[in-house]
């Protein structure tokens, strides 16, 4: 038996879940994501991605090492200052 695949399609479904949180948590998780450029959403898949096995975490860390070197970027002398890192909000 032939099996004709010109038009066999992979379809991805994603599960939709519900998490119960703290307004003020998903304030400020949503804050700061927007910060890093991302979304609760991304963090959190992210997150279960690499908790389920789904991610390499070395392949992460090489790729994070990549995009710093790649960044060229220029902080104009700023440095962290230990009072605002922990600065309660």
């Amino acid at each position: 038996m032939n099996v004709d695949t010109y038009f066999v399609c992979t379809y991805y479904v994603f599960m939709n879940i519900t998490l119960s949180m703290d307004d003020e948590i998903i304030r400020e998780a949503r804050r700061r994501a927007e910060a890093m450029g991302t979304s609760v959403n991304q963090l959190v898949r992210g997150y279960l991605e690499q908790f389920a096995g789904k991610r390499d975490s070395s392949a992460d860390a090489a790729e994070f090492e990549r995009l710093s070197r790649a960044a060229q970027g220029n902080s104009a002398g700023w440095k962290f200052n230990r009072e605002e890192l922990h600065e309660r909000r």
